[in-house]
């Protein structure tokens, strides 16, 4: 059964094609390319293809034929958000456009003095909203599995240059536990994926389009660990160059009984998620099995 292994696709080479077609042609020429490459997948990345024609054929409902196109938007798509985030993190930030739904509830947050986390999905751009978390005047705290081979992002820092936000890169060694441990204890925002795990980690289940879907536990369990409020963002893209931003208000938990306030907070992380991937289907970048065994770890928990 294919399971997420925390590593994300692409080449020293297919990143600096698309750099050099983006500072010497600009977008559009990129994204023409991207069309090219986006056909390529879609006719021969069958392993990722086949989860996702099961996400919109048995989860969403879509016929074989509205299947097959939503497939081939959904690779175009993916690629347009890595393009996007190669673009703004170059500086060209200017040439996107921004709408920001709920941004003053992440200023309250900041307000508020507790720390807190920012949970999201892989599902739009998060990247595409970074300079809002420079308007927060707060230190920001990113964690991700260290899923590009570091070739590829020392190659990607030397021509776009470091990220506005702090990074805490997850590793076997377990050090980014310690290090998200302080930047909640020193009252900083950690904003982290909810919606992926890498298999022998722990998990917790919900019902996500219908079927019983595994969560990593840990975003959950640090919430309820340190007491934080937490908010759910999202930065969805709408049209060619302009992205909407999402955050949901602050969701403070009774924290007295930690398994009951991390089901009804897994809870409401999956329902917010539902809402943008049914609104943009295209943009939920997932190419394994989403809901394996997942019924069979319900039933044990």
């Amino acid at each position: 059964m294919p399971l997420w292994r925390g590593k994300s696709s692409g080449n020293r080479v297919g990143y600096g094609i698309f750099i050099a077609v983006l500072k010497k042609l600009g977008l559009r020429p990129a994204y023409f390319l991207l069309r090219l490459v986006s056909l390529y997948y879609f006719l021969f990345a069958w392993k990722s293809s086949r989860h996702m024609l099961y996400f919109f054929q048995k989860r969403l409902g879509y016929s074989f034929a509205r299947s097959i196109a939503a497939l081939y938007k959904n690779y175009y798509s993916f690629g347009q958000s890595l393009i996007d985030k190669i673009a703004i993190m170059s500086g060209m930030a200017n040439r996107f456009s921004f709408h920001f739904e709920g941004e003053e509830h992440l200023h309250q947050l900041v307000h508020l003095q507790k720390g807190g986390l920012l949970l999201s999905s892989h599902i739009g751009n998060w990247e595409a909203a970074g300079h809002l978390l420079e308007r927060l005047n707060t230190r920001i705290n990113v964690v991700m599995f260290d899923g590009e081979h570091q070739k590829i992002k020392d190659y990607l820092t030397s021509v776009t240059g470091e990220r506005n936000a702090h990074i805490i890169v997850i590793k076997d060694d377990l050090s980014h536990i310690y290090a998200i441990n302080e930047a909640l204890k020193n009252r900083e925002l950690v904003c982290i994926h909810a919606d992926r795990f890498v298999e022998g980690n722990r998990t917790l289940t919900s019902d996500f389009l219908g079927k019983a879907a595994r969560f990593p536990a840990g975003p959950f369990v640090l919430a309820a660990q340190f007491k934080v409020p937490v908010c759910y963002v999202f930065a969805m893209k709408e049209g060619r160059t302009h992205y909407h931003f999402y955050s949901t208000g602050i969701k403070e938990y009774d924290y007295s009984d930690k398994t009951a306030a991390m089901h009804q907070m897994l809870s409401d992380f999956t329902a917010e998620m539902e809402k943008k991937v049914k609104l943009y289907p295209a943009q939920w970048y997932n190419y394994y099995d989403f809901w394996a065994n997942a019924e069979t770890r319900k039933h044990l928990e």
